[in-house]
């Protein structure tokens, strides 16, 4: 398979980019003709940012399972669509072709009509990283069911929050889960958080850990029997239902500054184009070059980069169950050496992670067949970006920095591997489509090289069109900051020749080891442990992470009075029950009071810099309403 819109130097680049900010929809229009179509468009973009209301593609007829399997089958079909790599490396790994993934999508599609599914169902995803995640995922986008994939380390109370607000009917889970040394037993967390969804009619079981679960007569089904039906039937592989560009094709939930989380929805025709185009043109992919995403299906990267752009570019990719430290911290070099990966794309905590075990893990293991390495989740630090370079791609493999969010769906900001130039620690240059803007605190835009709020003044294809059952919260959060702007919470530097480098969030959300954590949803979860009284959040540097999470909390219970290194395990218990392991606070300080303004709003700003230790620079603290408290917290800073 060729890609004609494949950009082969920065000269081609500068043209190219020039191109799309002039004739965007014609430039649009070309990429899109290397698609399947069941209909072509009437329009190729019209939009609105004002009301939210942004369509691409109008009137266009697809299914995108047709697109990421079935038109790759007359010259692909042989080959590895998907390689996979188990938690345990003494397991053997599986080869998926694009003929068996073919038949194993069409049949799971078949499972899913049996079971009474149909188009515009909402089904929830809580697997672990295994194959039938990306079937199931496949098989409800073939007919034409919304997805929503939950990433396994999430509560019962996350689980049971995300499937009220979707008023999803279907479950897809696991027996259990392998992640390194543990197991995560999801369908007994699923039990848990089906308490309070009696909605759900059905929840189909895939076998993996063996795990002794309960199954509920009348609702709880085995993948495998489920399969033995179809079977059984002699069912033809189902038919692609037909989907409208603009229909929703999955809903991913991601946290926010405030409130619980949100479902950002994402649709079928511009999402495909843009996932694939940017794909193919920041890895510089080949036809037949091996691709390992280690992200999980259960975040955007997993979505964008391991199963839909990669499987519509007609991509090997290699999907991976397990941690980078299990059984040693040697394990992604020896799938990398094993099965000859030429494209790595991890996060700079993994790297992070990675660098403190020394060289000793890289002995011995093959290496040599890199060609591209890339970044994502979080600004890399330098340290990271040498050792990354140098110790892994040998000094010879362009890194690849990706800015993006779970909203944009795509890279937005991002050298392309051996077109455009790299520097370390920077994003550099936007794709080609992308429009980005600097705004300072005033709203107005900045020209030239400067630094301020990063927004978007102009569509592109994979955009968020809203967040699932509120479209207002969707228009309030990223486009009534700045008219006409998608504001996308970060800030950035911009240089002369216009490059940019992302410093980090400028509300209140934290950027977790890559992953969105809202201080409000910690907060909330906290201040639910009986002897808690309030608490406040915020990120500070942290050495593997990149941001740790940081909470001061006001607490008066009697239970364990005394003792706080108990009193804090109990806190971060409950929110892992609450919200997940992955929110859990690194550090939990005690105090008796938070600095307020006399309006009673937390001054968060002065709590981060006490966390980061910058406490020379606290500003005016004499119009607070109880001023001492900020010594008092000095003082006991940890």
């Amino acid at each position: 398979m060729s890609y004609p819109y494949q950009i082969k130097s920065f000269e081609e680049y500068k043209e190219v980019y020039e191109r799309s900010v002039r004739q965007p929809q014609n430039f649009w229009a070309d990429i899109a003709s290397n698609f399947q179509w069941r209909r072509k468009w009437d329009t190729v973009l019209e939009w609105n940012f004002k009301d939210l209301d942004v369509k691409w593609f109008k009137g266009a007829k697809l299914n995108i399972t047709e697109n990421c399997i079935d038109r790759h089958l007359e010259k692909l079909g042989n080959k590895p669509a998907i390689i996979w790599e188990p938690n345990n490396p003494d397991e053997h790994y599986r080869i998926l072709t694009y003929n068996d993934l073919y038949n194993k999508v069409t049949q799971f599609a078949n499972v899913l009509k049996n079971n009474g599914v149909k188009k515009g169902d909402r089904i929830c995803l809580y697997m672990g990283m295994i194959p039938e995640l990306a079937i199931a995922v496949l098989a409800c986008a073939r007919v034409g069911a919304i997805h929503s994939v939950i990433f396994g380390g999430f509560s019962a109370r996350s689980i049971a929050d995300r499937l009220q607000n979707a008023n999803a009917e279907f479950v897809i889970t696991c027996d259990g889960a392998f992640r390194g040394g543990k197991d995560i037993p999801l369908k007994s967390l699923i039990d848990d958080a089906l308490e309070s969804c009696p909605f759900v009619k059905r929840v189909i079981v895939c076998t993996r850990t063996r795990t002794p679960i309960s199954m509920i007569k009348g609702r709880d089904v085995w993948w495998e029997d489920e399969i033995k039906k179809v079977e059984t039937l002699g069912m033809a592989p189902a038919v692609a239902e037909e989907m409208d560009a603009e229909d929703p094709l999955f809903i991913l939930y991601t946290s926010g500054s405030t409130g619980k989380p949100k479902g950002v929805v994402h649709t079928c025709a511009g999402y495909m184009i843009y996932t694939t185009y940017s794909f193919v043109n920041a890895f510089n992919y080949k036809q037949g070059d091996v691709y390992f995403c280690t992200a999980d299906i259960g975040w955007i990267t997993g979505h964008s980069y391991v199963v839909y752009g990669p499987l519509s570019a007609g991509a090997t990719t290699l999907m991976f169950e397990g941690v980078p430290t299990y059984p040693d911290a040697g394990r992604f070099w020896d799938i990398v050496d094993k099965h000859r990966v030429n494209i790595i794309y991890t996060a700079p905590t993994a790297i992070r992670s990675l660098m403190s075990f020394g060289d000793e893990p890289l002995q011995g293991k093959d290496l040599s067949t890199l060609k591209v390495l890339g970044s994502v989740g979080e600004p890399i630090n330098e340290e990271a970006w040498h050792w990354f370079h140098e110790k892994i791609g040998k000094g010879k493999c362009p890194l690849v920095d990706t800015w993006w969010q779970t909203e944009t769906g795509g890279f937005m900001i991002s050298n392309l591997a051996n077109a455009t130039p790299e520097r370390t620690s920077w994003a550099t240059l936007p794709l080609p489509g992308i429009q980005p803007a600097l705004v300072d605190e005033n709203g107005n835009e900045i020209e030239g090289a400067g630094s301020g709020n990063l927004c978007i003044k102009f569509p592109w294809p994979s955009m968020i069109r809203t967040t699932y059952g509120d479209h207002e919260r969707c228009k309030q959060t990223y486009f009534s900051t700045y008219p006409n702007k998608y504001f996308t919470g970060d800030g950035a530097l911009r240089d002369e020749d216009g490059n940019y480098k992302i410093t980090g969030r400028v509300d209140d959300v934290l950027n977790v080891s890559g992953h969105r954590i809202g201080t409000a949803e910690v907060e909330n979860a906290i201040n639910m442990h009986a002897g808690v009284v309030e608490s406040a959040v915020v990120g500070y540097p942290h050495d593997i992470k990149g941001q740790g999470i940081y909470a001061y909390v006001i607490y008066n219970g009697n239970h364990n009075a005394g003792d706080e290194d108990l009193i804090r395990k109990d806190i971060t218990a409950t929110v892992t029950r609450i919200i997940g392991p992955i929110s859990k606070p690194d550090k939990i300080q005690f105090v008796s009071g938070l600095p307020k303004t006399r309006s009673g709003k937390i001054m968060r700003r002065i709590l981060r810099k006490i966390a980061e230790n910058e406490t020379e620079n606290l500003g005016d603290t004499s119009t607070l309403l109880d001023p001492k408290v900020v010594e008092e917290i000095k003082e006991g800073k940890l």
